[in-house]
């Protein structure tokens, strides 16, 4: 195909993987740390760098359009997420990064099969392809942390505010073991998960796409203004707060602490700007141009409380986990299972990025076998991972399938039917061989 398409033969491809998050929802940009492993399923670009200035990009799936553009005016429009502005991202980063003006233009062509919009990391790992792809055309070299570094930072120039997890996954990521990720300075460390159980990823076939959705910003501003009225209460320097983390790492005392804490300076009942504004001792002027996004300026409710209690308790998880993996007690599956589901409620019902057909497919895996199983991925639509003992897997995978694909009103096309068991996969690597 992609002689086809350019005439020519690639000169090396790149592939990068998607994600799996098996807990740790939301808290990446809180400064926490989260737990990821790679899925199988990744982004693969065929590469062959041209003398001209232009970037050429195709796509073996029909549904997204050929694009070109001169190599060295790279605009990236935010209020359209298209598909070619995800490999733009990482390309005017890895520029950005070297300070350069003039690029060699490149063929590309992109082939991908981890679901769009499923919350397993599809429109990231082609951020992180096309950063490796730029590098390895440049002939520069980066570590794998730099290169994580570079795309989690770049893919902000589409709109989204995420954390780091999912480019530090894609690049980090190593076969046979999910990893710890912690942040500032970015770190990876392996977790070695049950040999008993499998995770299961099932896609709820809701389709939410990050950048082209407020909630996604919404909550992240309402994470940064509860943790300036922490700092605030607790008279702290809270003007240059931004993360939930910094509060806990200034006090010095644990996240079970920083619960109370919440629970003394945030009220349940939502905050709207004026509130904020008086609690802070500043003008609504001060809030929109000062702390507010121009995304989130004309947002008119904060829940405070429940999104800081999410992000605590949430981040006391991943440690409890990380912690149930290393002793290995006799009931470790159980165990997991249990803080998943914790999980899923607090993401539910504190930081509201649930939607019925998710809350619906987690309740059918918990039926249906699966010790645990949560939400996965940002929410609002996505996959659930659960984790299913390894003797019932193929029972469970058959049951999940008849009670959530095969609705009698054939509502799912199966196409987007996606239930699979997956393991721990090796990160971003640049090949010369197809």
């Amino acid at each position: 195909m992609f002689n086809s398409k350019f005439g020519s033969i690639p000169k090396f491809y790149v592939r990068a993987p998607g994600r799996v998050n098996i807990i740790g929802e939301h808290i990446d940009y809180c400064g926490y740390s989260v737990l990821p492993m790679a899925i199988e399923q990744d982004v693969l670009i065929a590469v062959e760098p041209v003398k001209t200035y232009t970037l050429q990009l195709a796509n073996t799936n029909p549904l997204y359009p050929d694009f070109s553009t001169s190599a060295n005016n790279i605009q990236i429009d935010k209020t359209k997420p298209l598909w070619h502005n995800y490999f733009l991202c990482g390309l005017k980063g890895i520029q950005e990064h070297f300070g350069l003006t003039n690029l060699t233009g490149m063929n590309c062509l992109v082939d991908g099969n981890i679901p769009p919009s499923s919350g397993l990391s599809s429109s990231s790992a082609l951020v992180c392809c096309a950063g490796l792809v730029t590098l390895t055309v440049l002939g520069r070299n980066l570590s794998k942390v730099e290169l994580a570094e570079i795309c989690a930072k770049s893919e902000r120039y589409i709109g989204t505010e995420g954390g780091g997890m999912d480019q530090s996954i894609s690049f980090l990521a190593e076969e046979g073991t999910a990893k710890l990720i912690e942040f500032s300075p970015l770190r990876a460390t392996d977790v070695k998960l049950p040999s008993g159980a499998v995770f299961v990823i099932a896609n709820s076939c809701v389709e939410m796409n990050k950048a082209a959705t407020s909630q996604f910003n919404i909550r992240v501003m309402e994470c940064r203004l509860a943790a300036k009225l922490l700092a605030k209460y607790k008279n702290l320097q809270w003007d240059n707060v931004l993360r939930l983390d910094e509060v806990q790492a200034k006090l010095g005392i644990s996240l079970e602490e920083m619960l109370l804490v919440t629970e003394d300076a945030l009220h349940p009942e939502p905050y709207n700007p004026e509130e904020i504004c008086r609690c802070l001792g500043i003008s609504l002027e001060e809030l929109r141009t000062q702390i507010l996004s121009p995304n989130t300026q004309d947002v008119l409710i904060f829940k405070l409380y429940q999104r800081a209690k999410h992000v605590y308790s949430e981040a006391a998880r991943v440690l409890q986990f990380k912690k149930i993996c290393e002793e290995a007690p006799e009931n470790m599956v159980q165990l997991l299972g249990e803080l998943m589901n914790q999980s899923h409620m607090s993401c539910r019902d504190m930081y509201e990025c649930s939607c019925p057909e998710l809350d619906q497919l987690v309740d059918i895996c918990r039926k249906l076998g699966a010790q645990g199983s949560r939400l996965t991925g940002a929410g609002w639509g996505g996959c659930a991972v659960s984790i299913v003992p390894a003797d019932k897997l193929p029972g469970f995978l058959a049951n999940v399938h008849k009670a959530y694909y095969q609705r009698s009103d054939g509502s799912l096309a199966p196409e987007k039917q996606s239930l699979f068991a997956t393991k721990p996969g090796g990160g971003a690597l640049v090949f010369l061989e197809a």
